[in-house]
């Protein structure tokens, strides 16, 4: 199943688990900046399949949380009850809590520029491991650029069109 207008899951939420259920895969461009730099908000294509068990270490899902909202994000650890706890690759805050009953889909691949990329190539095995691994120290750096006020040149650029549009909004 492909979606090639822009729409919310909320939208065809029960076409893709219809599908899912069917054994197919899902493919979407998801947005939002939390899986960055993996997912870029807006042009990459993720796949997803209904997951065959209990999800592993490092996998990404597709989730349901509590309030309604979908969340695309990486399984960190696990509960002691049995429960994940995901996080966003650019984020640093862990959600707790989610169980396999929120679960609806898991990444098996994406595709970037053209270029598709599986859950099980050596590349994307690297990239996780060195992500994870270095998350304390992307968390240090970007305490340290906040505290200077250093902004890196993506979040100046959407602050401008932000007040760009505001300015246009207003008049």
């Amino acid at each position: 199943m492909c979606l090639n207008k822009e729409t919310t899951l909320d939208a065809v939420i029960d076409i893709i688990l219809e599908k899912l259920d069917e054994g197919g895969t899902v493919t979407f461009t998801p947005n939002g900046t939390s899986m960055l730099p993996m997912l870029r908000d807006g042009q990459d294509i993720v796949m997803l399949k209904k997951p065959n068990g209990r999800l592993r270490l490092y996998d990404v899902a597709l989730y349901k949380r509590e309030n309604g909202q979908y969340v695309l994000h990486r399984v960190l650890d696990f509960g002691n009850d049995g429960s994940y706890i995901m996080c966003g690759d650019n984020q640093f805050k862990k959600e707790k809590g989610i169980t396999d009953n929120q679960i609806i889909a898991v990444l098996v691949g994406f595709v970037r520029k053209g270029r598709p990329c599986t859950t099980d190539n050596i590349l994307y095995r690297i990239y996780i491991s060195f992500w994870y691994h270095t998350r304390v120290f992307r968390r240090a750096f970007r305490s340290v650029k906040r505290r200077l006020g250093i902004e890196d040149k993506k979040n100046k650029k959407d602050k401008k069109n932000k007040e760009n549009k505001k300015k246009k909004d207003t008049e």
